[in-house]
Formats: C-alpha cells, sequence, structure tokens
C-alpha cells in the first residue's frame, strides 16, 4: 500500500491513527531545500521524521542518499525500525545514524589520509585516563596531585575550540596535551571529541572526500537539533550541498538542556542565516498532555527572552488541576509522593511504570527511596545514582555485610583497603591463592594466617601483612559481637565510621576537592540518619543488623525480576527525562536554589533560562496529572535549612493550581474507608 495514502488520509491528528494533522503534512512533504521543523512538546516529532523518510523513499530518493542522524543510539534504532515497519522495506542502504557513528563510518573509510590505520581503537574513558596519567608523568608531572576529570575536561574543550591556551586554559598543561596527542597517534586510537573533530579536518583538507560525501548524501536531517554542539553543526554544514541545501532540521529551543555538555540552542538561529530561505514549520498541537498542562508550561516558558515563539495546545481536554503541595521536609514529601502513588494506583488501575519521580538534582533521592523501600513500592533509578548505589554508602554497607556474614568475598574485597590500611593487590592477590588452595573463603584464608605458627606462614606474606589483616580482623569481630542480635545500630554504625576514619580517607582521596568530600559524607550521615529513622519506627518490631540488611537488599534487585506485571516507578533526574512522558508525574523538591540551581543563579541570566526550560520539560512529561512539592525545610550537608519555593512556580497561571492542606486525621480515616471500599469492590 502506498505511504501516501495512508499518512494523507485525513487532517485530524488522531495521534493514534495513520493521520498526521496540517503542519505535520507541510513538514513531511517539504523536503527539497531548508527547511527548520520547531516541533513543541509531544508534537509527534519522530513521527514526522519517519513519515518524512518515508515519503521521500517513495518519491524515488534512493536510500543511499539519505542521512538522519539524532544523538542516542537508541533514538537511531527507533527511526530506523519505524521507517521499516512504516515502508514494509529493507533498508541496508538508508543511514539513520549517532553524530559520532557517522564520524566513525567516515574515518574507517578515510583516516589513511591522515596517517591512521583503518584499525584503529576508540578509547573509552578508562582508557583516555590511564593515556592522560601515562603523559603526566612523561612531563615530569605526578598524577596524585591533578584532578583528572578536570583535566580531560580541559583537553576536550580545547580539542572542540571551545577554549584556547592562555584565553580561559591553563598554558601550564599544553606540554601534556601535545603528549597526549602524540601517543594517541603512536597507538593509532582516537578518544571521543576526535570522532567529530578528525571528519572535519578530512572534509575540510581534502576536497575531494567532501565532495564524495556532498554527493552521496543529497537529502540530510537532524533531530534534536536544539541538542547540537556548534561541532556537530560545523560537520552538518560541512555536509551539505551549498546549492541544493535539502537539509531539514527538527528540534526545540525550549528544550535546550544541555548547555553543560556543549549544546547551543543558538545554532537554530545560525541555520537560519547559513541557509537563506529556509521554510519554518512549527509543530504545536501536542498530542500528550492536557490543556492544564500545557497553559502551565506556556505560562512558564513564555518568560524566557530568547526563544522562537509558539504556544502549545491540545486536543485532550481540561485536565485536572496541578497539586503543588508544601511538606515540612524531604521526609514528608516523599510520604506524600508514595501516598499519592499508592492511592491513584488503587484507583485508577495503573501500574507503578506510569509514574515518573522527577529531580533536579541526585542529591534528592535518598528519602524518596527510603520510603518506596518502606512501602514495598519497585523503582528504578535514571540519570543517576541510586543512593545506595553510590561508592561511600556502598562502603559502608559492605562493611556491616561483612560484620554479618565474614565469607561474603565480593564485600571483603570492596572494603579490605577502604580506608587504606596496607593490605595492597599483591597481598590481596596472595589471599585468593590460598583461599583457592584451601577452598575457603577470604576471610577464613586470613583466620588460617592469623592463628599458624611461623613455619605454616606462606612467604608471601610479610609480618605489616600480618599485623594489617590481624587488625581489619579485630575491627570486624569487635563490632560482630556489638551489632548482631542488639539494637542501637545507628549509634554503632556512627562509631564503625569514626573508627575507621572514613572522613580521613575522603579527604585524602579528594585533596583538591573537599567540598565533594563533604557531600560524600554527608550522604553517609544521611545513611546513619534514615537508620535511626527506621529503628526508632514503632511498626518496626525488629530493628537489628540482618532485617536491615535484607530491606537494604530489596533495592539491589535487577530489573525485571518480579513485579513484571506493575513495572517500577520512574525515579529520574529531569534531565533523563526528556523525550519520556508518563501519565501521572511527580516534580519533587520545587525550591529556590534547586529549581533552578544555585549555581545557575551565579552564573547569570543566561543559565537562569535554561533552567526555566529545564522545568518547563518538566512539566511537559506529565499526561494526565502533574504533582510539584517544595518543602518549608530541607536537609543540607549536616544541617536543616529554611526553604523559599522555587520562582517558577509562580509563573504558573493560579487558576491552574490547587494547594492541597494536610491531612487532618479524620479525611485521612475517610481516604482510608474509601480505599477499602474500593479494595472490597475489587475483589468481590
Amino acid at each position: 500500500m502506498a505511504v501516501h495514502t495512508r499518512m494523507f488520509s485525513s487532517n485530524t491528528g488522531e495521534a493514534a491513527g495513520e493521520s498526521l494533522n496540517g503542519p505535520q503534512i507541510r513538514a513531511v512533504k517539504a523536503i527539497h531545500g531548508p527547511v527548520l521543523i520547531i516541533a513543541g512538546a509531544g508534537s509527534g516529532k519522530t513521527r514526522v521524521i519517519t513519515y518524512r523518510i518515508a515519503y521521500m523513499l517513495e518519491r524515488g530518493i534512493p536510500q543511499s542518499a539519505i542521512l538522519a542522524l539524532t544523538f542516542t543510539n537508541k533514538a537511531a534504532r527507533e527511526m530506523e525500525e519505524r521507517v521499516k515497519a512504516l515502508t514494509r522495506k529493507k533498508l541496508q542502504n538508508l543511514t539513520v545514524s549517532t553524530f559520532h557513528a557517522f564520524g566513525v563510518k567516515i574515518l574507517r573509510d578515510e583516516i589513511e589520509r591522515l596517517g591512521y590505520r583503518t584499525n584503529f581503537s576508540i578509547y573509552d574513558e578508562t582508557d583516555r585516563m590511564q593515556l592522560i596519567k601515562d603523559s603526566l608523568r612523561e612531563c615530569k608531572l605526578s598524577p596524585e596531585g591533578v584532578d583528572l576529570y578536570a583535566l580531560g575536561q580541559l583537553f576536550s574543550n580545547i580539542k572542540l575550540g571551545r577554549l584556547r591556551w592562555g584565553e580561559g586554559a591553563n598554558a601550564a598543561f599544553e606540554p601534556v596535551y601535545e603528549e597526549y596527542q602524540q601517543r594517541l597517534k603512536v597507538f593509532n586510537a582516537l578518544d571521543f571529541e576526535d570522532l567529530l573533530v578528525i571528519p572535519i579536518a578530512l572534509l575540510e583538507g581534502c576536497p575531494e572526500v567532501l565532495e564524495k560525501y556532498r554527493r552521496r548524501y543529497r537529502y540530510i536531517m537532524v533531530d534534536e537539533f536544539q541538542d547540537t554542539s556548534l561541532t556537530q553543526y560545523r560537520l552538518m554544514r560541512l555536509l551539505a550541498d551549498p546549492i541544493e541545501k535539502n537539509v531539514c532540521v527538527v528540534g526545540d529551543d525550549d528544550q535546550s538542556i544541555y548547555s553543560w555538555r556543549g549544546a547551543n540552542y543558538e545554532n537554530i538561529r545560525m541555520f537560519e542565516q547559513d541557509f537563506p530561505g529556509t521554510l519554518e514549520i512549527k509543530l504545536e498541537q501536542n498530542y500528550r498532555s492536557t490543556t492544564t498542562i500545557l497553559e502551565a508550561a506556556n505560562g512558564v516558558i513564555s518568560n524566557n527572552t530568547n526563544r522562537k515563539e509558539k504556544k502549545l495546545w491540545s486536543g485532550n481536554g481540561g485536565g485536572k488541576p496541578i497539586q503543588i503541595f508544601t511538606p515540612q521536609n524531604e521526609r514528608d514529601e516523599a510520604d506524600f509522593i508514595v501516598g499519592e502513588i499508592k492511592k491513584i494506583r488503587l484507583k485508577e488501575g495503573l501500574t507503578y511504570n506510569d509514574f515518573g519521580v522527577l529531580i533536579r538534582t541526585n542529591a534528592l533521592t535518598r528519602s524518596i527511596e527510603e520510603a518506596f523501600l518502606a512501602e514495598n513500592i519497585p523503582y528504578r533509578v535514571s540519570g543517576g545514582t541510586s543512593f545506595f548505589q553510590r561508592k561511600e554508602i556502598k562502603d559502608i554497607i559492605s562493611y556491616l555485610r561483612i560484620i554479618a556474614n565474614s565469607d561474603d568475598d565480593v564485600n571483603l574485597l570492596r572494603i579490605i583497603n577502604t580506608p587504606r590500611r596496607g593490605i595492597g593487590k599483591t597481598t590481596v592477590a596472595a589471599l585468593a591463592a590460598l583461599a583457592r588452595q584451601n577452598h575457603s573463603s577470604l576471610w577464613s584464608a586470613m583466620s588460617i594466617l592469623r592463628y599458624a605458627t611461623d613455619t605454616f606462614r606462606d612467604q608471601s606474606f610479610q609480618e605489616t601483612d600480618n599485623a594489617d589483616m590481624d587488625s581489619f580482623m579485630t575491627l570486624i569481630e569487635g563490632y560482630k559481637e556489638a551489632l548482631l542480635g542488639k539494637r542501637g545500630l545507628s549509634q554503632k554504625v556512627r562509631a564503625l565510621v569514626e573508627e575507621i576514619d572514613y572522613w580521613g580517607y575522603l579527604v585524602t582521596e579528594f585533596s583538591k576537592n573537599e567540598q565533594v568530600a563533604r557531600w560524600k559524607f554527608a550522604n553517609i550521615s544521611s545513611l546513619i540518619e534514615s537508620i535511626a529513622y527506621w529503628e526508632h519506627d514503632p511498626d518496626n518490631l525488629d530493628p537489628t543488623l540482618y532485617p536491615y540488611l535484607n530491606r537494604i537488599s530489596l533495592i539491589t534487585r535487577e530489573d525485571g525480576a518480579g513485579d513484571t506485571d506493575k513495572g517500577k516507578v520512574n525515579l529520574m533526574s529531569i534531565h533523563a527525562a526528556k523525550g519520556l512522558e508518563f501519565p501521572v508525574v511527580f516534580i519533587a523538591g520545587a525550591e529556590d536554589g534547586i529549581i533552578p540551581h544555585a549555581r545557575s543563579l551565579e552564573e547569570g541570566d543566561g543559565d537562569l533560562e535554561e533552567e526555566r526550560r529545564l522545568f518547563y520539560v518538566a512539566i511537559t512529561r506529565a499526561r494526565d496529572k502533574l504533582f510539584i512539592s517544595s518543602c518549608l525545610k530541607r536537609r543540607r550537608l549536616q544541617g536543616t535549612i529554611e526553604c523559599s519555593p522555587s520562582p517558577f512556580l509562580a509563573e504558573i497561571p493560579s487558576h491552574l493550581v490547587e494547594y492541597p492542606e494536610a491531612k487532618t486525621p479524620g479525611a485521612c480515616a475517610a481516604e482510608a474507608e474509601d480505599v477499602l471500599a474500593l479494595l472490597k469492590n475489587r475483589f468481590t
């Protein structure tokens, strides 16, 4: 069946059907010349792109002449699969790719022109960090005194042209950078930035290569254009034929939230300047959200000045008012979120996967995770690290697991030399060999050495090794006696943290950035506080170590293990939520200093506008219901501060908002009766 008879059969714009609305049809059919599609949130952007590719194929344009660029492998796969489903054709010659994967494609064919071999390696972050260390040593500098992450960022910015030596970049590291570059070339290796920078150098330096790719790719499309960097824009502009200019870019400047990784929403304006006569098409009909949610989003984003004017609208009806809740603290906030999820799920038959809980920073996850855990609500953390997966938290939990079960080799290896106590890799390797020889755990191997006579001591171990191991075992055994089956868990964990001097360990590890050390130690304080809260819960009949560790184990279950019919609540950063949607969304921590983040207030209006765009993205993830919470007080580091609501809340039109009050005991009882009635109806 011909594609056009299906997609142009109606102008009703039914999201679930085969039809497209008027602006979408214009976007699909405008395949010649430069085209800028401003695609608002939920406006069917991906659908338009896939239909556009299908339309071009139907018009006789060869697959090999089409290049579609996007930002993630997942998005590229989804786009290709949707075109296949639409056209029912094999697409061996269609190029749907990320920018970096396309760069690799060019390099595989052309890199020999620059003196590399075609079997080059692409270094990941671990390889790259090791190469930076080696380069520092070659330049007679110690890696121990250098922030390697910051140096890696500096090298990236130099390579991408964002900084120059002596102009915002520390020129003392220029020899290290030159050594790093030379080593990459000698090792026939590329880093991530090279996958864009070297193809650009090839296209600019070899006219015949540039002409070859321009002749092949006569139709170029770029998805999520607002997220392109200047380097990616430069690559796209080079590839575009200067005469035909068949380039279509699709994006939304209101959703540009990645400036911290080089994205430049000004590329939309540059495109219009570099490609005169650009046809601009706006997709403003939103198929995702209710009118209430869209009016709230429009009210917020209209306060930005550097944007394309647009106004999203919906045919989905008015919808429920936005609920803004002001809990006393983060624990009340988490209880509110959990309570609403349980109530809505029961009343409306939703799965856990239908709920999205969005946060601005990872620091907000702990209390929410604790509340999910307490109510046995399955969840996944995206766009950040679960509180219980952070290294400092896993270290302390590993101590507790070894106290509970000393034969746990995995957790023993994690903490045997953390903080450092002289039990290094050589000692651990010798211990592992002894354990294999005796078919025992590492702890048992240490016990054998501890009580063996000199005659039986393995020559691999020095006296200092034995002393260090003996000290470690004494520590564990002492806390085993103090903790197992006894109460006062939080106080004893605090004593353990002090005895191993974990604070001193953090200060040493982050000697160049004590703020990071303080933040990580504050996480440990939060862990101890959460243990205290758990053990003092009147409903907790056994507040001892084993039940606590069993409780923690629930968090680390593999995705998909159990609850397959109900899914998991999505706890994620707002950045990670971009492109996703949920029937019910909670935005937690909508307080001044969090949304917008304090750093944006320090760095000027431009960053404040990006924070507003971030809040706009969060709002437009919701389809039916939106809850926003703003605490009156919040714990920061080891103190509690008074909080003010996010200024963005005042930008939501007041008639769209409700402020529910804290429930009275009577109201709670009435709600409980309603829930009980629902359960009776469901099971009778």
